[in-house]
Order: C-alpha cells, then structure tokens, then sequence
C-alpha cells in the first residue's frame, strides 16, 4: 500500500533526511515536498493525501497554522509534526489542533516506525 505523502520543512536539506529516514524505516511512500506551510496547505487541497509531515516553524504559514487552516477548510488529513522544538506548550497546541504526534529532530528510522506505525494500524 503506497500512502500518499506530503513532507513540508522550509530547509530542503531537512526534507531530504525526514524523506531517506522514511525509507530506511521501510515507508515506501509516494512522497511529495513542500518548502513552507502555505505550499504544504496547497497540496493538501490538490493532492489529498493520505498524511502531512510538517515542520512547525517555518515561514509564509506555520506547520501549527496550516494544520488550523486545513481544519478550518474540512480537510481530514492526518498530520504530525517533525520539529525540532517540543515544549510542552507545542505538544498541548498540536494536541488540541488534532495532530497525530509531534517527533523531535534529531530521529531515527526506529522512532520513525515507533511513532507512526501505530496510526497506520
């Protein structure tokens, strides 16, 4: 099953790792990139993908806005956040805004399938 795929970061060399430690956790995902949480929201409308991997601060829109402005267009795409901050108040700000999980960086594949295995159950 190939799940369709959006991976937004504003720092493409941060893509390129979460997408090669996705792969080496086994995801053999059909992987599109964003560059910000604005181009990120765009491909959700476009695209519909199956999940949203977004960093949380990046510029144009925030992971943490889109996720809020995807709702507030009825979009019901999963996300979780790939950051490299986890305060507690982001934990409790992606939880209320409904976001699968938020993974530290830096990751490994193991946390990868420990954190998001569980979703695709």
């Amino acid at each position: 099953m190939s799940l369709r795929v959006v991976v937004a970061d504003d720092s493409r060399v941060m893509r390129q790792i979460v997408i090669r430690t996705l792969r080496q956790a086994g995801y053999q995902w059909d992987i599109t990139e964003a560059s910000d949480g604005a181009e990120s929201l765009r491909l959700a409308q476009d695209l519909d993908p199956d999940l949203v991997l977004s960093d949380w601060n990046m510029p144009e829109m925030s992971g943490i806005e889109m996720l809020r402005a995807m709702q507030a267009e009825g979009l019901d795409i999963p996300l979780g956040f790939i950051t490299s901050e986890s305060s507690q108040e982001m934990r409790e700000q992606a939880d209320a805004a409904g976001a699968l999980f938020l993974i530290t960086k830096p990751f490994t594949a193991e946390t990868f399938r420990d954190t998001i295995d569980p979703f695709l159950a």
